[in-house]
């Protein structure tokens, strides 16, 4: 599938839950948020039959997000759900590690094929900070666990706030460069006011070569994170709706007024 620009869309990330076990400063605000109620939160069918209908229509790659897709109950199913669809070349999750010792494994089995891993210090107090009461050591566990368990090449997203320089940066590179995992650093970015970056070892943030679009927990498709154009697809139906969030992918992002990092995936 290719869009207006003759950019071809073949990414497509899932976002399974608007809930996460922290609080991180940059992605919630410290008082919490309004959380979808359980009947606006697509089921694992509903989610399947998107994925199911966009690789036919040439999606190949599917990343879970959330939230934290791990607080999802029985997100094992829904990766072997999604891992039974033919077509999918590259089946991946992103997550904050917390919770990846015990599902790391699990994961494996029923077909996830590799992981990104949120991490931005490895400074126990400035996590907590960070995270708003966050264990950093159940993190470095659980990338132990997925490395273990060959959910690889694992990636790690260290948020930055001004420069891959910072003294946290260097310090999960480094951390990184020991144990073969692969970092990509990403600037910290705000929906409202449209700020974004290329994130620096991957493609994100590149508008001229965007491949992806969005599926959010409620059921809407977002052919761009930095707009507010969606397309619900408990409304149109989702070949209808991919169609419709393809054909009016913009140019380029600006700004989202209607979303938050927490509910979109990211």
């Amino acid at each position: 599938m290719f869009d207006s620009f003759n950019r071809q869309i073949n990414y497509l990330r899932i976002s399974v839950t608007d809930r996460c076990n922290l609080r991180c400063v940059y992605c919630m605000p410290e008082d919490g948020v309004r959380q979808l109620q359980h009947n606006e939160i697509l089921s694992f069918e509903e989610i399947t039959n998107v994925a199911y209908t966009a690789v036919k229509l040439g999606i190949d790659k599917i990343r879970i997000t959330g939230g934290e897709p791990l607080v999802r109950k029985g997100i094992v199913s829904l990766v072997e759900m999604l891992a039974d669809i033919p077509g999918i070349r590259d089946l991946s999750m992103t997550s904050n590690g917390t919770l990846l010792k015990q599902f790391a494994q699990p994961l494996k089995n029923a077909g996830l094929m590799r992981v990104n891993v949120s991490l931005d210090t490895l400074d126990p107090a400035r996590y907590r900070i960070l995270t708003r009461g966050g264990d950093l050591q159940q993190v470095l566990e659980g990338i132990m666990a997925a490395r273990e368990a060959g959910l690889t090449p694992i990636k790690i997203n260290c948020v930055v706030k001004s420069s891959s320089r910072e003294q946290d940066a260097l310090e999960v590179a480094a951390y990184c460069e020991e144990n073969g995992l692969e970092i990509r650093f990403i600037h910290q970015m705000s929906l409202t006011e449209g700020h974004f970056s290329v994130v620096e070892g991957g493609s994100g943030g590149d508008c001229s070569h965007c491949n992806r679009i969005r599926l959010t927990a409620s059921g809407k498709l977002l052919p761009c994170l930095f707009s507010g154009i969606e397309y619900d697809i408990r409304k149109m139906g989702a070949e209808q709706a991919i169609r419709a969030a393809i054909a009016n992918k913009p140019a380029c992002g600006s700004m989202n007024l209607k979303g938050e990092f927490y509910n979109i995936g990211g």
